[in-house]
């Protein structure tokens, strides 16, 4: 439960963090609130040369309106989100789903940009950026580049991001329908889901139902023929491939997805 040696540099803004990224080999990560980084190093399932800690810089900490979407910075953490009354009246998904993960020093800790860079399939942000039709700003040393949530989660634990690039804020449009939902089942509340689900108007995203977020495509394709929740929410692990592991079998995980879907949609259209 040690981890393997690393050299620690402290960045005070993304400009000298992409200088350090840049200096240091390409194994190099940016270090957040740590809550996924540090218990891999301690597992030495991964082992950073060097660790470029962004936590101070303050840049990266904001959540402001601009031209019909909601920009977050990066840094700003899962409490931030939860509190924050522009997402609530705005992006109510985002700030219920933020409010739910794990406990308080989890919240407190973990931030939004950690949680995307990490890309747990398990994690609840992920599917809800998905959901949304998020865009990620990612920073490296040509400059800014956007990159849809769609395509920028790419495998377990796998992102667009090349080495050296910081992801530095989210930009999530003011959805048009004021429908949605926040539903997953997980042992204890601190847990990690063992299936989520996170909808936006007829947007529907799946946690821990294959090795990336995933959309749930047939779900969605059914509900814009004109179909309701329950005949949509059949379809809900069409195309999936959940795990199984120590908490459930594929096939309980489907069964909750469609379980869940038709919660989820059902909620979802009480409220638009």
């Amino acid at each position: 439960m040690i981890p393997a040696p690393f050299t620690y540099r402290r960045a005070s803004s993304v400009d000298e963090a992409l200088d350090l990224a840049a200096q240091s080999d390409e194994d190099a990560k940016f270090l957040a609130g740590g809550h996924s980084l540090v218990p891999l190093m301690k597992l030495r399932l991964a082992a950073p040369s060097t660790l470029i800690d962004i936590g101070r810089i303050g840049d990266l900490s904001h959540i402001s309106e601009a031209d019909g979407h909601i920009a977050i910075g990066a840094m700003v953490t899962h409490d931030q989100i939860a509190r924050s009354r522009v997402l609530a009246a705005s992006v109510p998904l985002l700030a219920d789903a933020a409010g739910r993960i794990g406990d308080p020093q989890v919240r407190h800790c973990g931030t939004i940009g950690g949680s995307l860079a990490h890309a747990d399939p398990a994690a609840d942000l992920p599917a809800v950026m998905l959901a949304l039709d998020a865009t990620l700003v990612v920073r490296g040393s040509s400059g800014d580049r956007e990159v849809m949530a769609s395509d920028f989660f790419l495998g377990l634990f796998e992102t667009a991001l090349a080495p050296g690039e910081l992801l530095t804020v989210i930009r999530v449009p003011k959805p048009a329908s004021a429908g949605w939902s926040f539903q997953k089942f997980s042992k204890r509340g601190i847990d990690w889901a063992i299936v989520g689900v996170a909808v936006q108007g007829n947007n529907v995203a799946l946690v821990n139902m294959g090795s990336t977020p995933l959309r749930a495509t047939a779900t969605e394709r059914v509900l814009a023929s004109g179909s309701g929740p329950h005949e949509a929410a059949a379809n809900a692990a069409e195309g999936t491939n959940p795990p199984t592991d120590l908490n459930a079998p594929r096939t309980y995980r489907e069964h909750l997805a469609r379980v869940l879907v038709r919660r989820a949609l059902e909620e979802a259209g009480s409220r638009a």
